[in-house]
């Protein structure tokens, strides 16, 4: 029988996937406990409706993030913090603190941990981080720390 999952079946499949299985395990167990229905011909067509209108909504979050993207590698964020007389910063730049600057002085609204910073910035100078926006979608952000 060929059924339809509704959700991730270990063996057998992951949600939205049409598979062949007995009609024993189908009727007993996959569409009782409601993790399958029946692959039917009106079953199937709301399958594929499903499906398009999520790869609708998939390219729709794609556009927006290359376009944030593109704004954000068009602007440069300025940090000041304190510093000794080598250049050395009292702390360091954290990437929360580079997400509330990029939303203060450019109105982009970034989350933290999007911001790849491979370890804090310790010193004064100009920097430039990955912001993974989505996830094939990455852009360069420029950050400009200066004494305060």
């Amino acid at each position: 029988m060929k059924v339809i999952l509704l959700k991730d079946v270990k063996g057998q499949g992951k949600a939205g996937e049409v598979k062949n299985v007995s009609d024993g395990y189908a009727r007993n167990f996959l569409i009782p406990n409601k993790l399958a229905v029946e692959a039917t011909d009106k079953n199937l067509s709301e399958l594929k409706a499903r499906q398009a209108s999520e790869e609708h909504r998939r390219q729709q979050e794609l556009a927006e993030a290359r376009a944030l993207a593109e704004k954000i590698s068009n602007v440069e964020v300025i940090i000041k913090a304190k510093c000794g007389d080598n250049g050395k910063l009292f702390g360091s730049v954290t990437n929360k603190e580079i997400a509330d600057a990029l939303k203060a002085q450019h109105a982009l609204d970034v989350d933290k941990k999007k911001i790849v910073l491979p370890d804090p910035i310790r010193n004064l100078g100009d920097f430039t981080l990955d912001v993974k926006v989505y996830p094939e979608v990455t852009a360069k952000l420029r950050v400009k720390v200066t004494e305060e």
